[in-house]
């Protein structure tokens, strides 16, 4: 990821819609969620809802496929995660405790194959 990407991606999540809606979409997991039901989930109204799921489209946020008559949108999980390496790229600069808060909060909520988890 470059710096206009990231520009681009942080634009995107500024508004307090769009960073709900990719909250929720993130939640969801890879099946994601019609629009319908996620504007219901956020509390917005479907008009407000394209919108903004148009912005978040247009910064490789969230990915759509039709299903039926539904469309339904997903995280765009790879370009995050580029978001979050972009962040934190070089931050250790040789003192791996300084990553250590971030890499320990990733890992509660993405546990290796065979582990769950804990609230």
């Amino acid at each position: 990821m470059d710096e206009p990407q990231a520009l681009a991606a942080f634009t995107a999540l500024a508004q307090e819609h769009r960073l709900r809606l990719v909250r929720a979409l993130v939640t969801a997991g890879p099946e994601g969620m019609a629009s319908g039901v996620l504007a219901e989930a956020v509390g917005v109204s479907a008009a407000t809802v394209s919108h903004h799921l148009k912005e978040l489209s247009h910064a490789g946020l969230v990915a759509s496929r039709r299903e039926g008559r539904s469309i339904v949108y997903s995280a765009a999980y790879g370009m995050l995660s580029d978001l979050i390496a972009f962040l934190m790229k070089e931050c250790c600069q040789g003192r791996p405790e300084v990553c250590a808060p971030a890499m320990a909060a990733l890992a509660t909520c993405c546990p290796p194959t065979g582990e769950t988890a804990h609230a």
